[in-house]
This record gives structure tokens, sequence and C-alpha cells, in this order.
């Protein structure tokens, strides 16, 4: 197992132990991941860990190419019939290794969709700072999940928290683990981040869409 799938198994079992306090009005509640709940968001990390490339394509094409319909399948099909189950079938899962087997881009969605969940229910958690590093370095470099290199193309990313800089253009500086959720596009991390270069990542955000 490669070093990042162990810190993505160390942020799984981190959320997991958070979502252990929750109450049942908690489960149902609102999450920065659209429209979806926070069994739906823990459902999908779930349906994503058990997915091959030949299992995605397939799921895709079933699909008819379209995300939304692919990724309500999946989660529905991992989802147990309480968030119990749920959790507990999460709690079993292995590294998310798509879209390679050691893609980085796995540790991303744990990251993201944890903060998905944690933030709105006002859950303070400081991922592992090594893995959350590779993440930024892989989401300004790569159009993954979203278009995280386009929406952040000509401008200058710093953190104040980590020996983090990338690109050149007016600056946005704060915490990393905002920077990661931006490029995400998760508007609400915006309100931690200052700069220069702020406006326009802003008027960006308000064209892109998040998964």
């Amino acid at each position: 197992m490669t070093k990042l799938s162990v810190i993505q198994l160390r942020e799984r079992d981190a959320l997991a132990d958070d979502l252990r306090s929750l109450s049942p009005d908690q489960w149902r509640s609102a999450t920065l991941c659209g429209e979806w709940d926070v069994e739906e968001v823990v459902a999908h990390l779930g349906a994503a860990s058990r997915l091959s490339f030949p299992g995605w394509l397939r799921s895709m094409i079933g699909a008819r190419f379209d995300p939304d319909v692919h990724n309500r399948r999946r989660l529905e099909e991992f989802r147990g019939s309480s968030p119990e189950e749920t959790l507990a079938r999460f709690v079993g899962i292995g590294p998310i290794r798509l879209p390679r087997r050691e893609s980085v881009g796995g540790l991303g969605e744990m990251i993201v969709h944890s903060e998905d969940i944690r933030r709105p229910l006002g859950i303070r958690h400081d991922p592992d700072p090594e893995g959350l590093l590779a993440v930024a370095t892989f989401f300004a470099a790569k159009d993954f999940a979203v278009n995280s290199k386009s929406l952040v193309a000509g401008l200058r990313l710093r953190a104040d928290d980590a020996a983090y800089v990338s690109g050149e253009g007016p600056e946005v500086s704060g915490r990393l683990l905002d920077l990661v959720m931006v490029m995400a596009g998760r508007r609400e991390a915006l309100e931690g981040l200052v700069g220069d270069g702020l406006s326009e990542l802003t008027r960006r955000l308000g064209r892109s869409t998040r998964r």
C-alpha cells in the first residue's frame, strides 16, 4: 500500500470517528456537496472505493456519461438501510484508487468530501499535512473531478500555514485547506482567503460546478 493510501485510510478513520457522534437529524443535514445530505456523501465515498477503472467505465456507459446519474446509482448501491449500516460499511472500505492506483486524486476525494460534511456541522479537523500538500499540488496541476487547474490558472496561490506556493499572477492566500476546498469548487471556503486575486477567483467560482 502506498504512503498516500495509508494517509487516506487515516482520514477515513478520522471521519468515521466524527460520524459516530452524529444525531439522526445531523445525518440528514445539508453538506457542501450540492443536494446530498451527510449519509449520501458517506455512501458516495464508500462507492468510489469499490470502483476499479473498468467498473467505473461500465457504470459511466450505463449512465450515458452523465456523472450525476453515475454517482447517484453507485451511492444508492452502497448505502445501507440506516445511517448506522452505511457507517459500518464505510469503516470497512479500502482507499479510493481512481483515476489510477497510486493517484492522489482518491485522497483529494476523501479530504474534500470529509470537509463537505464537517464544515456545516461545525466540526474542525486538520488533515494530514503531507497528504494535504500533495492534494493541493495535484489540484493546481490537473483538472480532475472538477476543473481545479483551470479555475486557478493565472493566479498565484500561497498558503499561510504550509510551504505551498503555486502559479503566477494576482495572489490569493489563506490556509492550505481553504485553498484546496476552493480549488474543488467550494465557494464557502472563500471567506477564509484574501488577496488581489480573490475577486477574480470569486467570479470564476460563480460559473463552476462541484462534485
